[in-house]
Formats: C-alpha cells, sequence, structure tokens
C-alpha cells in the first residue's frame, strides 16, 4: 500500500511540476522578430486610388514584402473608429469609438476595457508593459486622431496643423537615428489625402496627386534610413483607414470604403500578395507578434496573418 501511495504521489508531482512549466512558458515572450516597426499611415487611400497613383517608392518597399488590397476595415467608414481599430486589435464594439467626435468624456458606448486612465487598451500601452526598453511615437496632422490613445505611453508625439507632414517625417526619421538601439514603434501619419479627396473627389487629380506626392516623401525618408544603415533591420507597416466612393466620398457601406491597402515588409516576411481574410483589427496583433509578445488583452479580437511570414 505504501507502495502504490509513493508512486501516486511521484506521479502527482511531476504533474504539479508539467503543470507549472506549462504555466510559466503561457507568460514567457516569443523571440522578437523585430527590432523596429515603422507604420506609414495615410488618411483616406482607397484601393483604386493606390492602383492608378504612381508611387514608386511604396511599390519598391513593397516588392520585399506582403501587400493586401482586400483588407477589410471596420463599420461606420470614417477616420477615428478605423485608426482606433488598426491600433487597438478590436472593433468599434469593444473599444466604444463610433464617431470622429469621440472624446474619452463623452462616451456613447462604454469600452469594454479600460485602463487606469479610462482608455481602451492599446498597442502603445502593451509594448510599453511587455518590452521595457521600446520607444514609441505619435506623428499625426488631424487633430482629433489621438483622442482615443493615452499618451502617457508615447515617448514623443508631434502634431503638425493645416495638413503640414514633413516637419514630421524629420523628427521620425531623428527619433530612430536616437533610438536606434532600442526596440521602436513610429506612427508616422498624415491626414491631407483624405483632405484632398473631400475637397476635389475620391479619384480627382488633385486626390491623385496628393498621393504621389506623399509617396516623393516617402522615399526620401527610407533612403535618409538606408544611408544611416536603420533600414534593414526595419519592419514597414503601410495601411490607411477607409477608402472613397467617387460619388460620396466615405462613411457609408460600399466596397471602395470598406476595402483598403494593408502591406507590410522586413525580415521573416514573406513577398507577394495577401491572399487570406484581413482585417484592420489583425494589425495591433501583428505589431504584438514582431515584438515577440504572445499575452494579448482578451478584449482584443484581432488575429495573426500567419501567411505573412516565412515559415522557419
Amino acid at each position: 500500500m505504501r507502495k502504490i501511495m509513493k508512486s501516486t504521489s511521484y506521479v502527482l508531482l511531476l504533474f504539479c511540476l508539467s503543470l507549472l512549466a506549462s504555466c510559466s512558458d503561457k507568460n514567457q515572450k516569443e523571440e522578437p522578430i523585430s527590432k523596429r516597426v515603422v507604420i506609414l499611415g495615410l488618411d483616406g487611400i482607397s484601393v483604386d486610388g493606390y492602383n492608378t497613383a504612381k508611387t514608386p517608392n511604396l511599390d519598391k518597399l513593397m516588392e520585399d514584402g506582403v501587400l493586401s488590397l482586400t483588407t477589410r476595415n471596420v463599420m461606420p467608414s470614417v477616420t477615428l473608429p478605423n485608426w482606433t481599430s488598426h491600433l487597438t486589435g478590436s472593433g468599434p464594439e469593444q473599444h466604444g469609438v463610433l464617431s470622429n467626435s469621440w472624446q474619452k468624456d463623452k462616451i456613447v458606448l462604454p469600452a469594454i476595457e479600460k485602463d487606469k486612465d479610462g482608455y481602451y487598451p492599446s498597442i502603445f500601452k502593451l509594448l510599453k508593459e511587455e518590452v521595457p526598453t521600446i520607444k514609441t511615437a505619435f506623428y499625426y496632422n488631424w487633430a482629433e486622431l489621438i483622442n482615443s490613445m493615452n499618451p502617457r505611453y508615447f515617448d514623443e508625439v508631434s502634431f503638425e496643423d493645416n495638413d503640414e507632414y514633413l516637419k514630421n517625417y524629420g523628427q521620425a526619421f531623428n527619433f530612430i537615428k536616437t533610438n536606434k538601439d532600442y526596440p521602436t514603434l513610429v506612427f508616422l501619419y498624415s491626414v491631407h489625402t483624405d483632405h484632398a479627396g473631400h475637397n476635389h473627389g475620391w479619384m480627382s487629380p488633385e486626390y491623385i496627386a496628393s498621393i504621389e506626392e506623399v509617396d516623393v516623401h516617402i522615399g526620401a525618408f527610407i533612403k535618409k534610413l538606408k544611408k544611416e544603415k536603420l533600414y534593414g533591420d526595419t519592419h514597414f507597416m503601410f495601411f490607411t483607414d477607409h477608402g472613397g466612393d467617387p460619388k460620396r466620398g466615405h462613411g457609408g457601406k460600399t466596397k471602395q470604403e470598406l476595402e483598403v491597402p494593408w502591406a507590410i515588409t522586413g525580415p521573416g516576411i514573406q513577398k507577394g500578395k495577401l491572399t487570406e481574410p484581413n482585417n484592420s483589427v489583425n494589425t495591433a496583433t501583428t505589431i504584438a507578434h514582431l515584438f515577440g509578445i504572445k499575452n494579448i488583452p482578451l478584449s482584443w479580437t484581432g488575429e495573426v496573418p500567419e501567411s505573412i511570414f516565412i515559415k522557419k
């Protein structure tokens, strides 16, 4: 009887040790794939606009990566709900940002989770808590864009008025160079493309010109990174918040408004078209994966499109 009890105790001990090891593994971070992620965010880029505009610098960048022209955004097809969804891995049903007029002290639908300051958890919060040495920056030129983000999780924030964005491109480069020895996430955004669509119409000559104009500056930005040897270990992501219907602008439910370009390039990324379904809520989870984070907030709904990665 004593032998049976000892044997049973031994088996139970092994089971407990195995369970502890399993729990420990779940709390471990994966080996990071990326040292640095730069988000090139252009507002209001439709698939037709992207295909029509001459963008040699974006094209060259994405030759070494994966491009989707069927990524589905969230409804409503307007700016703040969609950028919030990209950066929080969740739709409006979770984060509660239902319109461009959203403010933290004017809530219609409460978020299903909030940090201590009342914000829904973003990729910046997740990274700051999971990667202690990471440096983060947020560059923008539409004033309301930052309203759904907790500023405590940014090391640098810069806003330009009147649709200007070149100062931010310069600051972003300097930030990356200064923090080249640290893991880094940079959000580099411009609204001027969206405003060209509103003022002149989606697919108007002025709208197409606005895309071609920023492509030149993206090329100059990348050239500077290459000169400083900061290009090869950087992942670039290019995406937008909504497209536009040439007759109605955006905010509706058409394919032209809800399907947009989404792209990623960098070490370990496949080359070619993304064929599996993709959604804007997958952006933040993909960034988390790049930095080796396994534990995603339960409130997030995004997935990692695994086919974008080269199989080891």
